[in-house]
C-alpha cells in the first residue's frame, strides 16, 4: 500500500487526486494507510487544497483526535471556519472536546455566535465555561491565546506534597514546562523548577525552592508584546494576571511562535501598503478586492506630487533638465525614507526591555539622513552642474540641485522614523506608516523643492 512521505507530499496535485479516489471508494483502511505517520500539519495542507466537500468528509474519516488536531493546523481564515462549520454541532463538540481550551476557543471564536452557543451546548458545562471565559478576551490579546491549563501548587507546602501534587495534575495537562507557586488567594508567587523540586528533601518547604517571576502579562496585554517577552527572556511559557496578580492562566511558545508569524505577515502586508486582511491563499476577486483600495489611495497621493509638476509646467518648459533632475531627487528621497522607516519600525517592534535606553530615534535618523543627505548632494549637483554647463544652461541650476536633494533626503530620514514612532505612541501599528505614503510625501517634497528654488533662482 502506497504511502506519503515528506518529500512525497510537495506533490499536492498526485496526492489531492489519490485522496478524492480513496475517499470515492470509501476505502477507510487504504485512507488510514495512506496518511499514516504524517503531522496533522501536513494533513491541514492536503485538505487545504481540496474542496471544501472533500476536506470535511477526510476529516470525518480520520480519528477524532487527529481530526481535531489537523483542524488547528488548518491556516486560520474562510477555509478553516468554512470547515469546522460544515460539521454537526456534535462532531464539532467532540472535536473541541479533544483539544486544549485556547485551541478550542480559537476554533469556535471564528463561528457566529448563534453557531458557537449549538456547538457549546452538546459539551460538558466545564468545558463549555472554560471556553466561554476564553472567548470573552479581544482578539490579539494576551488572554485570547492563554490557556487556563496550568500545574500550580500552594507556596506553604512541602517539597514531597508538591511532588504529589504535580503528579496528578500533570495527568490532566497538556505540555506543561513550569510549576507555578501560588498563595491560598491564587496570587502568583514565582515558579518552581521541576528538577529542584525533585532533589529537594522531601520534608523542605517549597517556598525555600520558589524563583520569582521573571515576566507575566495582564490578559489585555497586545499578543505582540508576549511575544517579545517570550523571545527576550528565552521563556517557554508566560503567566497571565490580573492587576492584582491573580493567576489566570500560561502562554506557552508553542502559540508565541504563530503570533509572530501573524504579526509578521501582517507588517509586512501594511509595510508594502496592502490590507492586512489579505488572503495568501485566497482566490484573485478577494486579492483585487484587497489591493485595489490601496493602489485607489496611491493613486491621490500621487496626483499630489503631479499638482506640483503642473503647477511649475512652465519653469520645467524654460529648463528641461530639471525634467531629467526630476525623478532622481524623487528616488533618492524615497529610499532614504524607506532605510528609516525599516530601522524604525524594527527598532519599535523589537524594543521592549524595561531597562532599555530609549534611543532618541528620531533624532538619530535626521542627523543621519543630513550627512547622508550633503554627500549625496554634492555628487549629484556636480553632474547636474556639468550637464548645465554643456547645454548652456546657467551653473546655479547645480545650486538648486544641492538644496533641493539635500533637503528631500534630509526630510525622508524625519518623516521615516517621526510617522512611525509618533504612530506607536498613538497606540497604531508603526508598520502602517507604509511605503505608500511614504513615497508620496518624498516625491512631492522632492518636486516642490526642486522646482520651487528653480523657479527664485533661475
Amino acid at each position: 500500500m502506497e504511502k506519503i512521505t515528506t518529500m512525497q507530499r510537495q506533490d499536492t496535485k498526485r496526492v489531492r487526486a489519490r485522496l478524492a479516489n480513496l475517499l470515492q471508494k470509501n476505502d477507510l483502511v487504504a485512507l488510514e494507510v495512506f496518511l499514516e505517520g504524517l503531522h496533522p500539519s501536513d494533513i491541514a495542507d492536503v485538505i487545504e487544497a481540496l474542496d471544501r466537500k472533500t476536506g470535511v468528509k477526510l476529516l470525518r474519516t480520520l480519528p477524532s483526535v487527529l481530526a481535531s488536531e489537523t483542524l488547528t493546523e488548518v491556516e486560520e481564515g474562510e477555509v478553516r471556519s468554512s470547515l469546522f462549520s460544515s460539521l454537526d454541532p456534535e462532531e464539532a463538540a467532540d472535536f473541541l472536546e479533544k483539544l486544549s481550551d485556547d485551541d478550542a476557543a480559537d476554533l469556535l471564536g471564528e463561528l457566529t455566535s448563534s453557531r458557537q452557543d449549538k456547538i457549546l451546548a452538546e459539551m460538558s458545562n466545564q468545558e463549555a465555561i472554560e471556553i466561554k471565559d476564553l472567548l470573552k478576551y479581544e482578539e490579539d490579546t494576551a488572554g485570547s491565546i492563554m490557556t487556563t491549563s496550568l500545574v500550580s501548587i500552594d507556596g506553604t507546602v512541602t517539597a514531597g506534597e508538591a511532588i504529589e501534587v504535580v503528579r496528578k495534575k500533570g495527568r490532566e495537562v497538556e505540555n506543561f514546562y513550569t510549576v507555578f507557586v501560588v498563595d491560598n488567594q491564587n496570587t502568583l508567587l514565582g515558579t518552581v523548577p521541576l528538577d529542584d523540586l525533585l532533589l529537594a528533601e522531601v520534608d523542605e518547604s517549597v517556598e525555600n525552592l520558589v524563583e520569582p517571576i521573571v515576566a507575566s502579562v495582564l490578559p489585555s496585554s497586545d499578543q505582540e508584546d508576549v511575544g517579545r517577552l517570550i523571545s527576550r527572556y528565552n521563556l517557554v511559557s508566560i503567566p497571565v494576571v490580573t492587576n492584582e496578580g491573580i493567576l489566570l492562566g500560561r502562554i506557552t511558545f508553542d502559540d508565541v511562535i504563530d503570533v509572530i508569524e501573524s504579526e509578521t505577515t501582517e507588517d509586512l502586508f501594511l509595510f508594502s501598503g496592502l490590507s492586512d486582511d489579505e488572503d495568501i491563499k485566497g482566490g484573485p476577486l478577494e486579492t483585487v478586492q484587497a489591493r485595489l483600495p490601496w493602489l485607489f489611495l496611491n493613486t491621490m497621493t500621487a496626483s499630489l506630487a503631479a499638482t506640483v509638476v503642473w503647477w511649475f509646467r512652465d519653469e520645467i518648459a524654460s529648463a528641461t533638465l530639471l525634467a531629467v533632475v526630476m525623478p532622481v531627487v524623487a528616488g533618492l528621497g524615497g529610499n532614504a525614507g524607506q532605510q528609516a522607516l525599516a530601522v524604525t519600525v524594527r527598532s519599535l517592534a523589537t524594543g521592549s526591555g524595561p531597562l532599555e535606553t530609549k534611543e532618541p530615534r528620531v533624532r538619530k535618523e535626521l542627523v543621519v539622513a543630513f550627512v547622508n543627505g550633503a554627500a549625496v548632494a554634492l555628487v549629484v549637483s556636480a553632474a547636474a552642474s556639468i550637464l548645465a554647463i554643456g547645454m548652456g544652461v546657467s551653473v546655479r541650476l547645480g545650486v538648486v540641485v544641492l538644496l533641493a536633494m539635500w533637503g528631500n533626503i534630509a526630510m525622508a530620514g524625519f518623516a521615516g522614523s517621526f510617522i512611525p514612532t509618533f504612530l506607536e505612541k498613538q497606540g497604531y501599528d508603526p508598520a502602517v506608516a507604509s511605503t505608500v505614503f511614504l513615497t508620496a510625501l518624498t516625491d512631492l517634497t522632492g518636486f516642490l523643492l526642486l522646482l520651487g528654488i528653480a523657479d527664485l533662482m533661475l
